[in-house]
């Protein structure tokens, strides 16, 4: 008799959504001041309704990285995301980069977020996002915050070269950044491309270059490395329609708007294809897994 090894069972990647709105993200923050962030037409609501409906369409659950800031104006969303089975974790406040804080700073920001998110959606916060990937080598302080504020886990880390941000000697997957702590960092994907690592988690990158790009390194992550990848996008990244920052630098410009209108269908195809869950879960099965981060 023919015994047939039984297949492996797919890979559930981490899908995260950065819930900021379109004149909160670090490409304009040199034009648009948050004293008049107030004053501008907010599209983050009807934005994450339309990707809650694309996951419940795709029967995938995600975590949603939000600003305090958002939550406190929107606590009626919070709950529509916790209600429809997501993960609501943490953003910071206002998008304000970790290596322009001190430890002090950093942890104001940390716990006003949290109390925020957590009033407003009745659930307790154990994830944190960095505003654009922003623990590096320059906040040796920022996992010991986390820590004694008691955060389960973070994914505050690119592991790539970047003009914006990026932590190149950092591990490609999860990693324990004290030794003395459980928690657990889960940087955004990269692959190997050439020997050398690139950027594959989402963001602009997924929305400038083909799809099939996204589809081979989602593979290479999945069946060469035998781990889950990392995807993030923002709700501002479906909305071909917002408003247009015309006094932003050109390369601010082309990063933020190249391809607006096509990236709903690609998230669509994207979910479709391969298995997907929320954050906290994949931390919890990764964290047996997690390497010690090197001194």
């Amino acid at each position: 008799m023919q015994v047939t090894a039984s297949a492996k069972p797919r890979v559930v990647n981490g899908l995260s959504v950065d819930v900021e709105d379109w004149f909160q993200v670090g490409a304009f923050e040199t034009v648009i001041e948050r004293d008049d962030w107030d004053s501008l037409a907010s599209r983050v609501e009807d934005n994450v309704l339309r990707i809650l409906d694309l996951f419940d369409e795709a029967d995938v659950k995600a975590t949603f990285f939000t600003l305090g800031w958002v939550a406190k104006r929107n606590a009626p969303l919070m709950r529509r995301i916790v209600e429809r089975g997501h993960e609501l974790a943490s953003h910071g406040y206002d998008h304000a980069r970790v290596f322009t804080f001190d430890r002090k700073q950093f942890a104001g920001d940390l716990k006003l977020a949290r109390m925020i998110l957590e009033d407003a959606s009745g659930q307790r916060v154990t994830g944190y996002r960095a505003p654009s990937f922003s623990i590096d080598h320059r906040t040796p302080w920022a996992y010991m915050e986390l820590a004694e504020q008691g955060y389960v886990y973070s994914s505050s880390v690119a592991p790539v070269t970047h003009d914006h941000y990026g932590w190149r000697e950092a591990p490609r997957f999860a990693f324990r950044p004290l030794p003395w702590s459980d928690l657990v960092e889960i940087p955004v994907t990269t692959a190997i491309l050439g020997g050398k690592r690139v950027a594959a988690g989402g963001g602009g990158f997924f929305r400038v270059l083909p799809y099939a790009f996204s589809r081979w390194a989602i593979r290479q992550v999945n069946r060469r490395d035998e781990r889950p990848a990392v995807f993030y996008f923002h709700p501002w990244e479906i909305d071909p329609k917002q408003p247009r920052v015309e006094n932003a630098p050109v390369k601010s410009r082309l990063r933020h708007y190249t391809n607006l209108d096509k990236m709903a269908g690609k998230l669509g195809e994207l979910v479709h294809e391969f298995e997907w869950g929320r954050m906290d879960a994949l931390a919890h099965r990764e964290t047996p897994h997690a390497t010690e981060l090197a001194a």
